[in-house]
C-alpha cells in the first residue's frame, strides 16, 4: 500500500471490497430477516471495542469508522472499555436501542459470544473486527476485519531472524486477550532462538517498563523485547537506551513517537495491521448488508495485515499514520 517496497504478505483487503456478495451468511440465522435499508434512510450503526482511553491505535479505528459514516450517511454510537463486563454491557445497550447494525471486537469470544448472539436474534446483523479472528464466525457474525494474530506473531519471529536476535521477551499487556497470546505463539513457532513471554500491565506504563527491565536484569542474555503496542515499545525502548543495553526493541502498530525511531533505526521494526481500515470495513461492511444484503468475506476473515515497517519503508507511509488514516 502507498508503494511499499517491503510488503510481505497479500492482504486482499481491495478483493474482498470488490467481491461483497449479496448472499445471506451461512450462519447469519436472524440476520437474514433483516430488513433492507431504504434509499435516504439514516441509519444507526453502534461500534463497541476494547479500546482502553486515550489510545493512539484505536483512535485510527475509530476515524476509520466515522469517516466511514459520515460517508454512508450513518449515525455513529462509539463505546469501548477494555473491562468485558462493560463491553457486553454496551452490546446490551445497543440492541435495546434497536440499532440497524453492531460492530464489535471480540477479545475474549467466549464471553461475549452470548451477547452477540442476542444481538443477531434480535434481527440486528454484527460484524466483528480487529480482535477474535480464530473464533468469530462461533458468535454467528457476517464477518471479520482484522489481522490473522498468529500469522502476525509469525511475522515478529522472522523479522527478528532477520535482525540476528538470540532470546526474544514477547510482553503481554493485557492478560487473557486472545489476539496478544496468539501474537506471542506465532512468534515463537518462527523464532530460531529463545522466546520467553513476560505478563506486565499496561496501563501502568512505569511498572510495565519496570517489569521488563527487571527481567532483563535477571537475564541478561534477552538481546530482544516485542511489546504489543506502539505506547509501549517506545517507553521501553527510551528506558533501555537511557541504561545503555544493546537490545534491540520490536512492536506493533503506530503512535507518532514511533516514527522517528523507526526513521533513525533504534526501534528495530513495527508490524501494522492497518486499523483505521478495521474501523472502516466495519461501518460500511454493516451499511452495505443494510442496503442490499451484500456480505464482504463470504464467512472467511478479511486481513487489513500483517505488514513489517521498518526503515526502509517508513517514509512511504508517515502522512498518512499522522493523519490517523492508517
Amino acid at each position: 500500500m502507498f508503494g511499499f517496497r517491503r510488503r510481505r504478505v497479500v492482504v486482499g483487503v481491495a478483493a474482498g471490497l470488490l467481491m461483497a456478495t449479496a448472499a445471506c451468511s451461512s450462519q447469519g440465522g436472524a440476520q437474514n430477516a433483516a430488513p433492507a435499508a431504504t434509499e435516504g434512510q439514516r441509519l444507526t450503526i453502534a461500534m463497541v471495542t476494547h479500546a482502553p482511553p486515550g489510545d493512539a491505535f484505536w483512535a485510527q479505528i475509530q476515524k476509520g469508522a466515522e469517516d466511514a459514516a459520515a460517508k454512508d450517511n450513518v449515525d455513529l454510537k462509539y463505546s469501548s472499555s477494555i473491562e468485558i463486563p462493560q463491553q457486553t454491557t454496551f452490546i446490551q445497550n445497543a440492541i435495546d436501542s434497536k440499532v440497524n447494525g453492531i460492530a464489535v471486537t471480540l477479545p475474549n469470544p467466549a464471553a461475549l459470544t452470548p451477547v452477540v448472539q442476542k444481538a443477531i436474534a434480535a434481527g440486528i446483523p454484527v460484524v466483528a473486527l480487529n480482535a477474535g479472528d480464530r473464533d468469530w464466525q462461533k458468535t454467528g457474525a457476517l464477518a471479520f476485519f482484522g489481522e490473522p494474530e498468529v500469522l502476525a506473531g509469525e511475522f515478529a519471529g522472522t523479522e527478528l531472524n532477520k535482525i540476528g536476535a538470540k532470546h526474544a521477551l514477547c510482553v503481554i499487556q493485557s492478560q487473557g486477550q486472545v489476539q496478544l497470546e496468539d501474537r506471542c505463539q506465532g512468534l515463537a513457532s518462527k523464532f530460531s532462538g529463545t522466546s520467553d513471554k513476560l505478563y506486565a500491565e499496561g496501563t501502568d506504563t512505569p511498572s510495565y517498563v519496570s517489569l521488563v527491565t527487571a527481567k532483563m536484569r535477571q537475564d541478561p542474555s534477552i538481546d530482544a523485547v516485542v511489546t504489543l503496542g506502539p505506547a509501549l515499545g517506545v517507553a521501553v525502548q527510551q528506558e533501555l537506551e537511557q541504561q545503555g543495553s544493546k537490545a534491540k526493541v520490536a512492536t506493533y502498530a503506530f503512535n507518532n513517537d514511533l516514527i522517528p525511531l523507526l526513521q533513525n533505526g533504534k526501534i528495530a521494526f513495527t508490524i501494522d495491521q492497518q486499523p483505521y481500515l478495521q474501523g472502516y470495513m466495519g461501518v460500511d461492511s454493516l451499511w452495505l448488508f443494510n442496503k442490499n444484503h451484500s456480505i464482504i468475506g463470504s464467512q472467511q476473515s478479511v486481513a487489513t495485515g500483517p505488514v513489517v515497517v521498518d526503515q526502509s519503508n517508513i517514509g512511504d507511509i508517515t502522512k498518512y499514520i499522522s493523519d490517523g488514516l492508517r
